[in-house]
């Protein structure tokens, strides 16, 4: 029987997905066999496993973490926010439908079914499971129906380690709040509070943790420093708290902000060496050394957004400046969208024009794949590793005929210039030499040395600062391993 532990938060984005991939790697270093598990994920960010299963990607991350490939039963659904009230439904990595959160709740029986049956495979293969929650967990008009929360630790009768985040301010009310509303059969679950994302002596909190623990009748595992991992983030709540690691660079990049952006974690690797901006529409571009243009739960909206807030101006009066469309940025930089209903309306939009490209939306198929591809595209970025591979993965609908170069076999395009690239293939900047050669290249043309990022250590890093700050004794007890 595979033992479990629970993490649970007191918001979102309060630090579960974090705490959860460093008790992956603490009992990975052990030689146990571990998985992560988290019933229902909300996020634009996500990852195709080994089989094309499209699973959160925070979900791969711990995986990750946990030395063992992602699967499905990992994240068994899915929630993408098209951004009318309506979220795309994937289960055990494939999409159903298209639901409002009404009719999704209304239907949230016949997804138990799922969440069962990914626990019992897990626990075929992996000893030790960790399990994160999603949002609040003290959400009292959604219990009859928390698939993500109340249901999986009714179900598991597991230790819960419950999570505040003290940036957002308030966290001794949060837990306390939050264990108070939590159901009374679930409540002595909860086995230690933990306090994220503090900046500064946790020495002046002594007097809180002692008169928390005194009013619940739970130990503080500990207080958590604020940390910056080289490790995936999650979603897009915490687009809005990013900070570029390198804002003192003297190469930008922009990133445009589409209002339903997914895969921002593409663009992580480059924030080491390059001042990495998130636009918004409304913004002013500036005069940024490369613009990338992101993947989008909708291309057709945004674009039609960015046309509206004139971005598209923006980005046309770049002349020289390389730009760079990935999945639904590369259709947005193409002539034109051929939409038969399935991404917004029936019609035909025209896109940027930067490539000469045509997307069609004729099929509700997602296409979710694992890609190995050789560099065939020339160019000043793409000319110094023609002929190597790349990896990467696909997630999206609608198909592409380019005119222009293939920039990797049959694979995206490269305008006659070599300075505007579209490629379907998310986690591009993963690969080493695609991420060198781009950002060599901006550097070249200021006439600046770039050092070379050192690949970062993000899980062991994460691990051993979590080994320090909390009470691990408590945390092993709880799984029967002191």
């Amino acid at each position: 029987m595979s033992k479990f532990i629970v993490v649970l938060g007191t918001t979102s984005h309060s630090g579960k997905s974090t705490l959860v991939a460093a008790l992956c790697r603490m009992l990975s270093n052990r030689g146990l066999r571990v998985a992560p598990f988290k019933s229902q994920n909300m996020s634009l960010n996500s990852w195709v496993t080994d089989n094309g299963s499209e699973i959160g990607i925070a979900q791969a991350v711990q995986a990750w973490a946990a030395r063992t490939r992602p699967t499905e039963f990992m994240n068994p659904i899915l929630l993408k926010p098209k951004g009318d009230r309506t979220s795309q439904v994937i289960v055990l990595g494939r999409p159903r439908f298209d639901k409002s959160a009404e009719q999704y709740y209304k239907d949230i029986e016949s997804l138990k079914e799922a969440v069962d049956s990914s626990i019992k495979e897990l626990e075929k293969e992996y000893d030790y499971i960790v399990v994160e929650g999603a949002g609040g967990a003290a959400e009292i008009n959604l219990f009859d129906r928390d698939i993500a929360n109340i249901y999986v630790a009714r179900h598991l009768q597991a230790p819960i380690i419950l999570v505040g985040d003290i940036e957002r301010g308030g966290v001794f009310a949060s837990l306390f709040g939050s264990v108070q509303l939590l159901p009374e059969d679930i409540r002595p679950l909860v086995r230690g509070l933990v306090i994220n994302k503090f900046r500064g002596d946790p020495a002046i909190l002594q007097s809180g943790l002692e008169d928390l623990k005194n009013l619940t009748g739970i130990p503080v595992l500990g207080v958590l420093p604020y940390l910056d991992l080289a490790i995936p983030s999650e979603d897009s709540v915490s687009l809005g708290d990013k900070r570029s690691r390198s804002e003192e660079a003297l190469v930008e990049i922009a990133v445009i902000k589409l209002p339903r952006i997914s895969n921002f974690t593409d663009f992580e690797p480059l924030e080491r060496s390059a001042h990495v901006r998130y636009v918004g529409l409304s913004e002013d571009l500036g005069q940024p050394d490369a613009i990338i243009i992101p993947g989008t739960k909708n291309t057709v909206s945004d674009l039609a957004e960015m046309r509206e807030k004139g971005m598209d101006r923006q980005i046309l009066a770049q002349k020289d400046t390389p730009v760079l469309g990935i999945c639904g940025g590369y259709q947005i930089l193409g002539k034109e969208i051929v939409d038969s209903g399935v991404e917004d309306t029936a019609g035909t939009i025209p896109g940027l024009g930067l490539l000469d490209a045509t997307t069609r939306f004729d099929l509700y198929e997602k296409r979710t794949v694992q890609v190995t591809k050789k560099v065939t595209g020339g160019g000043p970025i793409l000319e110094k590793i023609q002929g190597q591979e790349v990896s990467g993965y696909e997630i999206h609908m609608g198909k592409t005929w380019p005119k222009d170069e293939a920039a990797f076999e049959d694979d995206g395009a490269v305008a006659a210039s070599g300075r505007v690239i579209g490629t379907y293939l998310h986690g591009i900047f993963e690969n080493q030499n695609f991420c060198n050669s781009f950002l060599d290249y901006l550097y070249q043309r200021k006439n600046l040395s770039r050092k070379s990022a050192r690949p970062g250590q993000g899980y062991d890093d994460l691990a051993r600062t979590v080994e320090e700050h909390l009470d691990m004794g408590a945390i092993w007890q709880m799984l029967e391993l002191d």
